[in-house]
């Protein structure tokens, strides 16, 4: 597995890591805890090094499943977790206003706490503010977060899904390692100037649901249907009538993915890790097979031509749907 290093923190990962969420969160019911353990721990053989989890996937039985895989290996890999919901609220409570945010840095320092209990660990590798929290100055957020640096429970600072200037103004504070956002063939947004910014101010960046939140695989049509447990089922781009317009965009990874003997899902993944070397994308999955075909990504080698392609061909399909309902995509890139 080859690694990477998040920008200018000195922070090395491999270049693909594990989301974890899907494990215990959002997409249907829990997965046998046994066989998820097994799943990382085979992750770690498989020489990946960056797992991603957060407080509120459960809340809280994510981290308690990652924490307890990977506590034997723990000197072998980078664990990353997320604040900023208030879990005393359901996270899942999509409806109405939503899920409640708190970044108040009082939160924060309790919250790094309980964490580092469920990670089983001294010291948190990659700390991200889940969403930004309009109600609390950034620099309160990065002043809590460079705290807990300087008391040797944290290494790294994250932010997730936040606009360009609340990275620059966090950044003044204390370093940001890692910028988390949704990033992929069907949702390339941070080319709107957060690539740029990353790159000026030396940020890696972190794509989730690099593979569309499974939709990249061609695994899914429009006769797909989601369980009610399953958060897709609330994404306005995952009805049938969505589903059935991007299809345009499976069919194109999938032309690539022959001419390359590769799958659609190891070409969208490869796309990524070719537009810059400080990007690392961490698919979830919660089957080997998967595993093994998203890790097979990292080997493949796009050109500049097969590059050049893919994007003429890709500006010629318009994605259909919204990403998110209202309520969860205001918010993003604040």
């Amino acid at each position: 597995m080859q690694k990477r290093i998040m920008g200018k923190s000195g922070l090395e990962v491999s270049a693909l890591g594990l989301g974890c969420m899907g494990m215990s969160f959002s997409y249907g019911p829990p997965k046998d805890k046994q066989e998820m353990i097994a799943l990382i721990r085979t992750a770690v053989e498989r020489g990946v090094t960056f797992f991603d989890t957060a407080e509120v996937y459960g809340p809280f039985t994510n981290e308690e499943l990652v924490g307890e895989a990977l506590a034997p290996l723990r000197d072998q890999v980078v664990i990353a977790t997320k604040f900023g919901f208030d879990t005393g609220v359901d996270p899942r409570a999509m409806k109405g206003s939503g899920p409640v945010l708190n970044s108040r840095p009082e939160h924060i320092k309790q919250v790094a706490e309980a964490s580092l209990k469920r990670l089983r660990t001294d010291v948190i590798d990659l700390l991200y503010q889940h969403r930004v929290d309009p109600d609390v100055p950034i620099e309160d957020v990065a002043g809590a977060v460079k705290e807990l640096i300087q008391a040797g429970k944290v290494r790294h600072f994250g932010l997730s899904e936040a606009g360009i200037q609340t990275v620059r103004r966090a950044h003044a504070v204390q370093p940001v390692a890692a910028v988390q956002n949704e990033y992929s063939l069907w949702f390339r947004r941070p080319e709107e100037g957060l690539l740029q910014t990353l790159e000026e101010l030396g940020i890696g960046l972190v794509p989730y649901s690099p593979l569309g939140k499974g939709f990249l695989t061609g695994a899914m049509n429009e006769k797909t249907t989601f369980d009610s447990s399953d958060f897709r089922s609330t994404l306005p781009r995952f009805t049938p009538e969505a589903l059935k317009a991007n299809q345009a965009l499976v069919d194109l990874l999938a032309s690539i993915a022959a001419e390359k003997k590769a799958t659609p899902a190891q070409i969208a993944l490869a796309w990524l890790l070719a537009q810059k070397p400080w990007i690392v994308p961490i698919p979830g999955t919660t089957k080997l097979d998967r595993l093994d075909e998203n890790i097979g990504a990292v080997a493949i080698e796009l050109t500049p031509y097969d590059l050049g392609k893919i994007d003429a061909a890709a500006a010629q399909i318009a994605v259909q749907g919204a990403r998110y309902p209202e309520k969860l995509e205001q918010m993003t890139g604040r």
